[in-house]
């Protein structure tokens, strides 16, 4: 296929893809109604309404004539809609108990590749069944498989799938995200894991001007016409004659810090007291206020220990308890406002995070009339955000999410990246690495069994037109490219093809890097023994064969637009899944298959490669970006020399001599026969006529 007929092609692909997104149109939300839900509970266990704001159920059970809350029940598509590798949200069917325990955790529907077919479901239904017991005051990791890992306590862990690691982190990633988000809405939070930051250890000395030039103090001051303007049209308006009286006076000047950090604490209160709080704070947290101004939210009817009434912390959906801390001791900085403060205590239960924003409300409450008084109640809010450089972040792995998968990967990115680092530079530096017949070809068999084996069988990274399907779907539905990140070695691939593709085309990948590409080889070389003759078919049906691919791969886009539920099953026109990722551990007909494109492969020389891989077909497509033609040729080959184009299996050199990039598997055969003295035509011609010019002499 031509250049202009390749941009022809993409041109097609690309409006395809355009008008099939434009007429789409989907929705990611919970599967279950409310009917189906009740019909899975039986007496005692009676289900509740719907919250008002999140798609989440109370459980009651029935005890005599009282009704009893004993968990809620969600899908986790509905709090926590991670993508999956296909593109489409796992969702999961989550009971959890009052205290924070997972009372059941059932798949409602999944699109996972590995899972869809291939293992099919049960082992991931055997998976998610590991999560009845287990606690959110735990840190549930997934471990090995059948590892024999710890079970219990504060780090239980449950068993993963063989060949599904990325697919069962996302899973567990998806549990615990929406779990968490459902208890910290519903539970208050109480016991919860929370990735909460902790103060750094390191102390400044400061003055209280340094302290507000660090951002450690935050600031509020309202004057008197401020908050009258706040009751302006209710029935209180206008009832304030101070405020009147003096618009421009002080209503309110707040100051607070975080005690917490060693560098408030110890400047504001001195290194004892802080010390002392810290051991009375038993965990928790401390907020220090000074209330200046004409309000007093602590008047002389404040109980001191109690929850004041007229102040309220938030932080995201969750209002967390306050507590006086009954402290007496004066100050140890004398430049501290001239104003009254209390500190007030956030139990350490509570999941309060203070590196995260969070607001501190301040109820100020005006009435009018003396037998039936009208009470009208305005909030006044201080956003509190303290510079990430205070805290440092001790993150559990699930909380880490994949950026956990890429530390625990760390060793197989770093055999990869030798690996593409030690191919790129024999790549990029022929003409002088390919001089050495026997080396060139010792290393090209090494890789591809390296590409092969840990590549494919160990590190499961078998690049797949599903990540296109998953991309489309991110398009039209999730808006979320994350489970890209889920699988660090083939994310890494996926870089590497496209940026190879763009210097030297499709041959990078597909002629070394995909691993049912080098199995074919392989089974080629291992049966050549055999005698077996390949079929070379006439360039001319070849090139009209070279064009399915495209269609496969157009079908395959138009499929994952109007059909998602079915782009694992197209999918399956890769054998990808059965020769690699499951290694042919699947139902007879996907192992039936993928044998017989292996079989065919010994009488046409990688025939799916060339004529029907819909990932290829993308891939030289990718390729039209190459600018320049890295393959050395001369004036002399294609006429009157052709033998690299005899000799090329793939059909990738023209009548003329010229290279086709787009079908380029850059085996790098023809840049040996280039180089070699005794094998390329014009060179051994050369040669003779150098030797008769010197006998002549």
């Amino acid at each position: 296929m031509a250049a202009a007929e390749m941009l022809g092609v993409l041109r097609s692909l690309l409006s395809l893809v355009l008008a099939l997104v434009a007429a789409a149109s989907a929705s990611q939300a919970g599967e279950l109604s409310r009917e189906e839900l009740v019909a899975k509970f039986s007496p005692p266990f009676v289900l509740g309404e719907r919250d008002a704001d999140l798609p989440i159920y109370p459980i009651f059970s029935t005890e005599g004539t009282q009704d009893r809350l004993v968990g809620y029940i969600f899908e986790s598509a509905d709090l926590a809609p991670i993508p999956g590798f296909s593109g489409t949200p796992p969702n999961l069917l989550i009971t959890l108990g009052v205290e924070g325990t997972f009372q059941r955790v059932s798949v409602i529907s999944q699109h996972e590749p590995v899972f869809v077919d291939g293992l099919g479901p049960e082992p991931l239904d055997r998976f998610v069944e590991q999560y009845a017991g287990k606690s959110l005051a735990q840190n549930v990791k997934v471990g090995p498989p059948g590892g024999g890992v710890p079970r219990d306590g504060a780090n239980a862990r449950i068993d993963g799938v063989a060949k599904a690691t990325a697919s069962v982190r996302i899973i567990n990633e998806s549990v615990l995200a929406a779990a968490l988000a459902a208890a910290r809405a519903k539970l208050g939070g109480g016991g919860l894991p929370h990735a909460a930051a902790t103060v750094r250890p390191e102390k400044v000395t400061e003055d209280f001007a340094g302290l507000q030039k660090a951002g450690l103090v935050v600031h509020l001051k309202l004057t008197e016409g401020e908050v009258e303007k706040a009751f302006a049209g209710s029935e209180v308006a206008g009832t304030d004659p101070e405020a009147l009286a003096h618009l421009n006076a002080t209503f309110v000047d707040i100051h607070v810090a975080y005690l917490n950090i060693p560098t408030v604490g110890q400047n504001l209160l001195g290194p004892a007291q802080a010390a002392h709080l810290a051991e009375r704070l038993d965990g928790g947290h401390a907020l220090i206020v000074w209330m200046g101004g004409r309000w007093k939210p602590f008047g002389e009817a404040f109980v001191h220990g109690a929850t004041p009434d007229m102040i309220a912390l938030t932080q995201g959906r969750l209002a967390l308890d306050l507590r006086d801390a009954v402290y007496d001791e004066p100050l140890a900085l004398k430049d501290t406002p001239k104003a009254p403060f209390v500190i007030l205590r956030i139990f350490g239960s509570a999941g309060f995070d203070p590196a995260d924003p969070f607001k501190i409300s301040f109820h100020v409450t005006r009435k009018k009339g003396q037998i039936y008084p009208v009470h009208v109640t305005r909030d006044f809010a201080l956003d509190v955000h303290f510079p990430e450089k205070w805290f440092q972040r001790e993150e559990t792995d699930e909380v880490k999410g994949w950026r956990g998968l890429w530390k625990d990967r760390r060793r197989d990115l770093a055999v990869l990246g030798g690996a593409l680092a030690l191919l790129g530079g024999v790549l990029a530096f022929q003409p002088a690495t390919m001089r050495r017949k026997r080396l060139v070809t010792g290393f090209r068999w090494g890789f591809l069994t390296f590409c092969l084996v840990v590549i494919g069988w160990i590190y499961q990274a078998q690049l797949s037109i599903v990540t296109l399907a998953g991309l489309v779907k991110s398009a039209i539905v999730t808006r979320d490219l994350t489970f890209l990140l889920w699988d660090p070695p083939s994310l890494v691939l996926w870089g590497v093809a496209i940026v190879t593709a763009v210097i030297w085309g499709r041959g990078t990948f597909c002629g070394w890097l995909c691993p049912f590409g080098a199995l074919q080889e392989l089974v080629e070389r291992i049966a050549r023994p055999i005698g077996l003759r390949q079929v070379r078919m006439p360039p001319s049906l070849d090139r009209r064969l070279r064009g399915l691919k495209f269609v496969v791969l157009a079908g395959f886009i138009a499929v994952a637009v109007f059909a998602p539920a079915k782009a694992e099953m197209a999918a399956e026109v890769e054998p990808f899944k059965t020769a690699i990722t499951l290694v042919f551990q699947r139902a007879w007909p996907a192992v039936l298959y993928a044998g017989l494109l292996l079989v065919a492969n010994l009488f046409v020389f990688k025939a799916f490669c060339r004529w029907f891989c819909p990932l290829g077909a993308l891939m030289a497509l990718l390729g039209l970006l190459r600018r320049f033609d890295w393959i050395a040729r001369r004036v002399e080959c294609g006429s009157p020399c052709r033998l690299c184009e005899r000799r090329c299996r793939y059909g990738a050199i023209e009548r003329s001599g010229a290279v086709q990039y787009s079908e380029c598997f850059q085996c790098m055969e023809c840049v040996v026969i280039y180089e070699d003295l005794k094998t390329c035509v014009p060179l051994v011609l050369a040669a003779r006529s150098t030797k008769r010019e010197e006998n002549t002499r």
